[in-house]
């Protein structure tokens, strides 16, 4: 079987690490370098309480992958603790209660902790702002380059070809499968896999496949500066993800948690963004940010019930979706590659994939189907 996956971000490269050991794999990324958009802007944490339903078992059932990777694909490891802090007001405890509730469903350990522990975790709170909190000790963060670089060194050894500044311009499936017009070349064979992130119904309209609606939302991000204390405090989050921080070495990584629609793009930061960031995580917490370090903008992209899309599509079987990852890609990526590239070979979901809970009618491409 030739496969052709398109997009060379963290959905691209893990399918193709599952599917290079069975099948001719090609992947094709339109920029200069894989992962210069989402993945490589992304400062992921491994978070079970977060993402739509039907997203939730992915990230369980991805946690092997990244507690035991197979040998010799990574230099350190690829997760490390971090923990989770969700603070409410008085005025959000419903919500935080139904945030508690959702987590003790999807199974995983969340706790209610009072306002004295949470200043605890991390005292730079102020105690106005908390009148309760949840307390997640699994969260850990992901080492995003190392995760991608894995499957990357998975798909080499395999004999898969990666090629970047391959565009698809127009793909056409006759009777003896796709032809595919990457610009310079002219791609061959048998399934397109969309993993192309943002630009995932581009991509489907160019190969004549219907678009599922697909809506990028731009976030900005940026850094301010830490201290030796800062460096072990959890990601701290308000419930109704207003906004949050999460230290990164020396530094700390703080954002509006915004969700602006944006056409397909390389995103860029916005100061309004940055300065309304800047004044509710003041409002707090006793940092003080005056001065922002980096900024930068990614691109998160949701189908229209904000859950993933992983399958054939239902009126084109052998264009595959890999899409609408949402906030959710990394964390998940080892269990959605893997459930891919099952239907992609037209085999079974994984016994363990199923034990986790994940459905893949709900994941389903099907779903969205209209007419």
């Amino acid at each position: 079987m030739r496969v052709l996956i398109v997009g060379g971000g963290i959905a691209g490269v893990g399918v193709g690490a599952f599917l290079a050991p069975h099948a001719d794999v090609t992947l094709a990324e339109q920029e200069t370098s894989l992962a210069y958009h989402t993945t490589g802007r992304s400062a992921a944490l491994f978070f079970e309480n977060y993402g739509a339903g039907p997203i939730r078992p992915l990230t369980k059932a991805s946690r092997t992958y990244f507690d035991h990777p197979p040998d010799g694909l990574v230099d350190h490891p690829l997760i490390s603790p971090r923990g989770a802090l969700t603070i409410a007001r008085e005025d959000q405890l419903g919500h935080l209660e139904a945030t508690y509730a959702e987590g003790v469903a999807a199974g995983a350990q969340v706790e209610r902790i009072s306002p004295e522990r949470a200043l605890e975790v991390c005292p730079s709170l102020r105690r106005e702002a908390v009148a309760a909190a949840l307390w997640e000790p699994d969260a850990a963060d992901i080492d995003v380059a190392g995760l991608h670089q894995a499957f990357v060194r998975t798909m080499r050894a395999a004999g898969a070809s990666i090629t970047t500044g391959a565009e698809v311009h127009r793909a056409t499936h006759e009777g003896q499968g796709w032809r595919v017009d990457l610009g310079t070349t002219t791609w061959a064979g048998d399934v397109i896999v969309d993993a192309a992130g943002a630009w995932g119904d581009v991509v489907a309209e160019r190969c004549g496949v219907a678009p599922i609606g697909l809506q990028p939302l731009r976030r900005t991000a940026f850094m301010v500066g830490g201290s030796d204390a800062s460096r072990g405090w959890p990601l701290v989050a308000d419930v109704d993800y207003d906004w949050y921080f999460k230290p990164d070495g020396e530094q700390i990584l703080c954002s509006l948690a915004d969700e602006t629609p944006s056409p397909p793009c390389d995103a860029r930061p916005q100061e309004i963004d940055v300065a309304l960031a800047i004044d509710r995580i003041n409002a707090a917490t006793d940092l003080g940010i005056r001065h922002v370090r980096s900024q930068w903008a990614g691109l998160r992209t949701f189908a229209p019930d904000r859950s993933m899309v992983i399958g054939p599509d239902p009126r084109q079987p052998a264009f595959v979706w890999l899409v609408g990852q949402g906030g959710t890609g990394i964390q998940t990526a080892p269990a959605a590659s893997r459930l891919a590239a099952a239907l992609v070979l037209g085999r079974s979901v994984p016994d363990d994939m199923t034990a986790a809970g994940v459905d893949p009618v709900a994941l389903s491409p099907e779903r969205l189907a209209t007419g």
